[in-house]
């Protein structure tokens, strides 16, 4: 080893070309994760000299290996000496911008964006705009793709024959015969066009524009739609019209969905883009268009973007716009066939509200909602009812009350039980939005009532809704309001129902605090200690020691420990087995 020498400077490399090396690719991986502190270790000069050439020749390695390499590389402006030698990491980023691996060449694209900014204009011109060239010209389309990355970066701060030269070289990459590489021209089309100046932003990008939007191949189509919003932001507003305006157009009526399903995913920013004037004329029946697809996830995507595509609209013709074009289109998503578009609205439709207003909204908007709120798929009910703390600020609890707490109830007493379950679980939601007092008046007792459900997952669910309720109302609620009629339950005649309060006197405890618990429920607990039924009476054991922790030592000493030793005694395997456990947990024996 170089070390045996006597030469200590030469060791740092000489380890790393062994870990290199070594058929382990975690050993390699680390090593190249450990890049820095070689190059620190080797001083500025020898890692120019030495440690850049050997990984420039020596790596063919494992993808993960060049990943970290490429990382790494971006990181070492200093280690080489700073910005005047930057371009010595050139070489070995070229050459892994052209390796077949995506994420390796779009590692190593990022680093070399990174370290073009710290080149000085001269060795931008001397160095980096060279690499750009090779790799643009490059046999193989891997290292085309990557010079797509690096035109924008590089371009603002060329002399202009040298810019004259990159746009040329893009316009050459945006026709090649490779779809892969029309694609990632495509994907920096906009990118490029920002840094362009305006006269060749009309003269150069709109052709390559209108080819990539009309391209055979949907892939590079759909890229030069996301292109299309940085364009339009450069342009004048008169030049919309006659240069971007007709290309759009054609994208919203594409024959491929995908392009179609990114007009949609993208029409708020196409909107913001293009001013009202063209939003009124031309987006507003495209967006139409787009609503009624053959498509359900052009559907989709569509429907997600009905309150922003309103919200931006002009003013002064807002309402009529949305009234007399978007809401028909609306109405018929409301029953559409595909549970993701009706999903899609529902968590969109009720922000119409208050663009709309309060009459448009009770007489138009109510019934859809209350249409989705009775829709047998789950998503969809739950999105109206997250969203409606947004309809009651513009209607008033009054009249969200009269109309869709009918169709809430109505769900909480559904004969399928997944139903009522769905409904439970939306509790403290609505609980929340709607206040304490409306809560008492309409609610409570559907609470109460499912309590004694006769299905056992209703009844657990019921009770961990409970313990929500108290979280959000507060433990003074619960002494009033819960606490008193949960612990009726414990006389019921059937003993699934005194189970049920044991259930809830675990669940509460803790939300409750000590003085409720000791005061109120204890008592109870103890009492149904006799009860005729061992499984009531071993969940008494259960309880105990679930309420336990919260209780005084005196009390557990005094009123606890005498009733689990008496319990210890029963004839019932199981009750004598659940008291040793809480006799145990609880320290009491």
């Amino acid at each position: 080893m170089a070390g045996a020498d006597g030469d200590d400077s030469l060791y740092p490399i000489a380890v790393l070309i062994d870990e290199l090396r070594n058929e382990d690719v975690q050993l390699r991986l680390n090593s190249i994760k450990k890049l820095s502190t070689i190059a620190l270790a080797l001083g500025v000069e020898r890692t120019r000299t030495e440690l850049l050439p050997f990984l420039t020749d020596t790596i063919y390695d494992e993808d993960e290996v060049l990943l970290a390499l490429a990382e790494q590389l971006g990181n070492f402006t200093m280690l080489v000496g700073g910005p005047e030698y930057v371009h010595c990491l050139l070489p070995p980023l070229e050459s892994l911008a052209t390796v077949e691996e995506t994420v390796v060449r779009d590692k190593a694209v990022e680093s070399l964006r990174k370290i073009s900014q710290e080149h000085s204009p001269v060795d931008l011109e001397v160095h980096f705009e060279p690499l750009v060239k090779r790799l643009a010209s490059g046999d193989w389309f891997t290292s085309r793709t990557s010079a797509c990355g690096l035109f924008s970066v590089c371009y603002p701060r060329v002399s202009s024959t040298v810019k004259a030269e990159i746009r040329q070289h893009f316009r050459t990459l945006c026709s090649d015969d490779t779809p892969m590489v029309r694609r990632a021209a495509a994907s920096k089309l906009g990118e490029f066009a920002k840094v362009l100046e305006l006269d060749y932003v009309k003269t150069d990008i709109i052709p390559l524009f209108t080819a990539l939007a009309s391209d055979e191949q949907d892939s590079v189509r759909l890229l030069a739609v996301e292109a299309c919003v940085s364009i339009a932001t450069l342009l004048p507003q008169e030049d919309l019209e006659t240069l971007v305006m007709p290309t759009l157009r054609q994208a919203a009526e594409d024959k491929s969905w995908r392009v179609r399903y990114m007009v949609a995913d993208k029409f708020s920013e196409l909107q913001k883009a293009v001013g009202p004037e063209i939003t009124k004329n031309d987006l507003v029946p495209a967006f139409q268009n787009l609503l009624k697809d053959c498509e359900a996830e052009v559907r989709a995507a569509a429907a997600n973007k009905v309150k922003e595509f309103c919200e931006n609209l002009p003013e002064d013709n807002r309402e009529q716009i949305i009234m007399t074009h978007i809401l028909p289109c609306v109405k018929e998503l409301v029953s559409d066939t595909n549970q993701h578009v009706k999903s899609a609205l529902a968590s969109v439709i009720m922000g119409l509200s208050t663009i709309l207003g309060k009459d448009n909204t009770i007489e138009h908007l109510l019934p859809l909602f209350l249409t989705q709120l009775k829709d047998e798929c789950p998503e969809v009910r739950l999105n109206i009812i997250s969203n409606l703390d947004c309809v009651n600020e513009v209607i008033g609890i009054r009249q969200l009350s009269q109309s869709l707490l009918p169709a809430i109830v109505e769900l909480a007493e559904d004969a399928k039980w997944r139903v009522r379950l769905a409904i439970i679980e939306y509790m403290p939601l609505l609980a929340g939005q709607l206040g304490v007092e409306f809560f008492d008046e309409k609610l409570n007792t559907l609470c109460m009532a499912w309590l004694i459900d006769h299905v056992y997952a209703i009844r657990e669910a019921a009770t961990s809704n409970l313990t929500k309720l108290v979280e959000k109302f507060g433990a003074e609620w619960a002494q009033n309001t819960i606490v008193p009629k949960v612990l009726g339950m414990a006389n019921d005649p059937n003993y699934l129902h005194r189970m049920t309060t044991l259930f809830c006197i675990n669940a509460l405890s803790e939300a409750c605090g000590q003085d409720i618990t000791t005061k109120q429920m204890l008592p109870v607990v103890l009492k149904m200690s006799n009860d005729q039924v061992a499984n009531v009476r071993f969940n008494v054991a259960k309880s105990l020691q679930k309420i336990g922790p919260v209780l005084d030592s005196n009390a557990l000493q005094t009123e606890v420990k005498p009733v689990l030793e008496k319990l210890a005694s029963d004839s019932d395997m199981d009750v004598k087995y659940f008291a040793q456990e809480a006799i145990s947990v609880l320290a009491l024996a």
